[in-house]
């Protein structure tokens, strides 16, 4: 990522709602623990990673391939906590 990403209204909206922080997302796109394909559309790619002041919650960022990379969504992963 050469550059900070650009967050969606919709991703906005959601951070606040979750109250999910941009320095943990942006901690997930840059260092991973998980990449995954998005499953319905070939432009996007889910990044997970572990939020250690969340308890180690995994976070899944859904963001777009392109540069520069735009943050779609987020949420919490309950499905993932024991398989990363």
């Amino acid at each position: 990522m050469n550059q900070r990403p650009i967050y969606t209204q919709h991703a906005l909206d959601r951070m606040a709602k979750r109250q999910l922080q941009a320095a943990w997302i942006e901690l997930v796109i840059t260092a991973p623990d998980i990449v995954e394909d998005d499953k319905f559309d070939p432009e996007l790619e889910h990044r997970l990673g572990r939020v250690p002041e969340l308890a180690n919650r995994i976070l899944r960022v859904i963001v777009t391939k392109a540069d520069p990379i735009r943050v779609v969504t987020m949420h919490l992963d309950r499905k993932m906590k024991r398989k990363l």
